[in-house]
């Protein structure tokens, strides 16, 4: 099987190693070392400032973005969120469900984040502002600086979901102002599930002591306190925090974060080119592309057929989508251990489904 989904995504061979090995006892010398360079690493290729922490929570990034709200905002803020698919609505559950009092900005599924959007909220005493940098559902790429910006003149703590955006697309959390960054090991990181990666500014840290969080294995004060030795409070998903390690180190080798986001960056446009060299039936429907993965909607066959046809005929991942965008969008992603020749075999595969009339 070829993999083009946004997670879980093919894992590099030094990772898969990793994975193949008996996952050792965790609390040594040896495993704090690892999760400290952990740390580092990320700090580094998240642009935070030195005075920054990350923490490794063992969850989905959908845990990330409890743990954040639940650590970082009280009932006494006033938060606006972005909801333009399937994960902004996650947020709106999330606020909805912690009694966070929020305003939601409706975004239409494809549409770009822009100025208007956000102008009737100016200087109306909003304390934070939650979005994804990237919504994987519909394949937008918001506009953090516009974000960023507006949070800045309005004194926001901001909130960023980077999980399938975090190493495909720009991010210097110290320069956006940007309180709490989430991903997710299983998208750019390129490991298995498990893990949520969070990154801390200075202002997180100040919220996460004044807030009582309700929640003890998501209690982000004792994360903290024992990152500071390189632990976790709870048994974590050691051997993924080990690939972590393995794949951080693979991309700091190779050039780091900038060199990473050009990787992905050329394969996103290689095989966009290739649709448009081929005439395929298939319409891009994000206003604003991430490098992380292309939206597709097909105007010919049901989004979710073509999926089971690659699936059981070619040997081929694509991206589902669930809910009202099952029939409509599906999504080619370009994270993970790919290469071009990958995406000439997808390129051919829809080429035989064209000529076969299926699409």
């Amino acid at each position: 099987m070829i993999n083009f989904t946004v997670g879980p995504v093919q894992s590099s061979d030094a990772v898969r190693a990793i994975g193949a090995e008996q996952v050792p006892y965790f609390r040594t010398t040896e495993f704090s070392e690892l999760m400290l360079e952990n740390e580092r690493l990320v700090k580094k290729f998240a642009h935070t400032t030195d005075d920054s922490r990350v923490v490794f929570m063992t969850c989905s990034g959908s845990g990330g973005m409890e743990t954040a709200i639940m650590n970082c905002l009280s009932k006494q803020d006033k938060a606006l969120v972005i909801n333009g698919g399937s994960f902004g609505e996650r947020f709106v559950e999330l606020l909805t469900l912690h009694e966070i009092p929020f305003t939601e900005i409706k975004l239409e599924h494809g549409k770009a984040l822009k100025p208007e959007h956000l102008a009737p909220y100016e200087g109306q005493g909003y304390t934070a502002f939650l979005l994804q940098k990237h919504e994987t559902s519909t394949g937008v790429h918001y506009d953090i600086n516009l974000v960023s910006d507006f949070c800045k003149r309005n004194h926001c703590f901001l909130i960023v979901d980077t999980i399938s955006t975090f190493l495909c697309d720009p991010f210097d959390m110290a320069a956006l102002d940007a309180g709490v960054m989430i991903t997710g090991s299983q998208k750019a990181l390129a490991c298995p599930p498990g893990i949520a990666v969070m990154a801390l500014a200075p202002s997180a840290l100040e919220r996460i002591e004044k807030t009582k969080c309700c929640c003890q294995y998501l209690d982000l004060k004792l994360a903290l306190k024992n990152q500071e030795r390189g632990q976790t409070p709870w048994t974590p998903a050691v051997g993924v925090l080990r690939q972590i390690n393995v794949r951080l180190k693979e991309i700091d080798a190779a050039g780091g974060d900038k060199a990473e986001v050009e990787r992905t960056a050329q394969l996103a446009n290689y095989f966009r080119n290739k649709l448009k060299e081929h005439n395929l039936p298939f319409e891009i429907i994000s206003e604003s592309l991430s490098n992380a993965v292309t939206p597709l909607h097909p105007t010919t066959q049901s989004a979710y057929e073509i999926f089971i046809k690659l699936k059981d005929e070619y040997g081929i991942w694509i991206c589902p989508n669930g809910g009202d965008m099952k029939d409509t969008v599906f999504r080619v992603g370009h994270i993970g251990y790919l290469m071009k020749k990958d995406y000439d075999q997808l390129i051919d595969a829809f080429l035989d489904l064209k000529e076969k009339k299926f699409i």
